[in-house]
């Protein structure tokens, strides 16, 4: 199915989301399924660096498929993030759409020390 047409929305439900990788493999921060029949609005991605010594680098990417496969479109590519400081990687100035079987990958440079967070808003 299609994403639905967001002129004629019945529904926009507020959302938030958050992910610290346990690791350093490319993690889905979130995902819209195929046929879910909804459409994410992304207002705010933020990735904190969650040490209080070290920079660590990271990557949030927009993929073509649900599962974090397919294509990767880089939003933030091998960004540093000072010790205790955090990246806004969008905002609602650059907020952009999932559409259904697609969606936001991140990548830590160290495990545990990078937390995400994004806010959107989930339309049908």
């Amino acid at each position: 199915m299609a994403a639905p047409n967001i002129v004629n929305v019945a529904t926009i439900t507020a959302k938030t989301s958050y992910l610290t990788p346990a690791n350093t493999a490319p993690n889905v921060l979130l995902a819209n399924p195929s046929s879910s029949g909804k459409v994410f609005k992304i207002n705010t991605i933020i990735a904190a660096n969650v040490d209080g010594n070290t920079a660590f680098d990271s990557t949030v990417a927009f993929n073509t498929f649900a599962n974090g496969a397919g294509t990767s479109f880089p939003l933030a590519s091998t960004i540093s993030i000072p010790a205790d400081a955090s990246l806004i990687v969008s905002d609602k100035s650059t907020a952009f759409y999932l559409e259904e079987n697609t969606s936001v990958v991140v990548t830590s440079s160290t495990a545990s020390k990078i937390a995400y967070v994004v806010s959107y808003e989930e339309l049908s």
